[in-house]
């Protein structure tokens, strides 16, 4: 699941495939730009923003992708077999040069707007986790402006920090031993997750493998993420979850009700609804 150190990651990864070279063939596969062509174009560079792509290119135009929950860019060398990222039909961009071609596939957001008005899609976003913008007191700030609100919600909000989705989300609150649905105002020490959150991305983000737990072993890589019923690497007592945020938005979230002191969420324990998707 894509997450800000996927993002950084991709983002790291078309920079040196596309960065300098001029455009050979460009495919933007999404109705409003079926007819945009940015061929002949030089690319400029890549860059992420939390957990967007701004990719700039010649004549002060962006191309701007989200990835959603199950988007990605691959890249390959020119001439080269496709390999993964899915069928054809999934298919929504193609960015190709001499050198290199760049795929992005299920991408649920697919935008083309001036590189001067790149605030209108990520203005409104806190600061970035991975980005040179970091600001650890802002993002504190920003949390315990809504006090009352439960924690797994806000830290899921990019408008206070940039780049945290829902593995992360769990993860921290289980690390931090509260439960996602203690209100802001009642962590102690809010500081400790902000530090804890960046400290996890910077950790993540040179890394195909998303570890939390610090054991690199395939099957131990996260604490409660993904482990629905199975015993708590602590103390044994099974995983639960439930969806968590806005009706209609709800996001999966799991914890040890054990080890993680808090309330539980409002209707007990649900079954695990399914992820939205962008």
């Amino acid at each position: 699941m894509p997450e800000g150190d996927t993002v950084w990651r991709t983002a790291q990864e078309l920079h040196r495939a596309l960065t300098g070279a001029q455009l050979i063939r460009s495919d933007l596969r999404v109705p409003k730009l079926a007819t945009v062509d940015l061929t002949g174009r030089a690319v400029l560079e890549t860059v992420p923003r939390g957990k967007h792509l701004l990719t700039r290119v010649e004549g002060g135009l962006t191309l701007h992708s989200h990835l959603g929950m199950d988007g990605s860019w691959r890249v390959q060398a020119a001439g080269g077999r496709r390999r993964g990222g899915g069928p054809e039909h999934q298919i929504r961009a193609v960015l190709a040069t001499a050198g290199h071609t760049a795929v992005g596939y299920r991408l649920p957001v697919l935008d083309l707007l001036r590189t001067t008005d790149e605030s209108t899609v990520v203005g409104h976003l806190g600061p970035d986790l991975l980005g040179p913008d970091w600001d650890a007191d802002e993002a504190v700030r920003r949390l315990l402006a809504d006090p009352g609100r439960t924690i797994g919600e806000a830290v899921l909000d990019q408008r206070n920090l940039a780049g945290i989705g829902n593995v992360y989300k769990s993860e921290l609150c289980f690390m931090l031993r509260v439960s996602p649905w203690l209100p802001v105002a009642s962590v102690h020490g809010p500081e400790r997750l902000v530090a804890l959150a960046r400290k996890l991305l910077e950790a993540n983000k040179a890394r195909t493998a998303r570890i939390t737990t610090a054991d690199a072993r395939p099957d131990r890589h996260l604490w409660v993420y993904g482990r629905a019923d199975k015993p708590c690497r602590r103390c044994g007592t099974p995983i639960l979850t439930a969806g968590q945020g806005p009706a209609g938005q709800e996001r999966t979230t799991f914890w040890c009700p054990h080890c993680q002191t808090g309330p539980a969420p409002p209707t007990g324990r649900q079954p695990a609804p399914t992820e939205p998707k962008g």
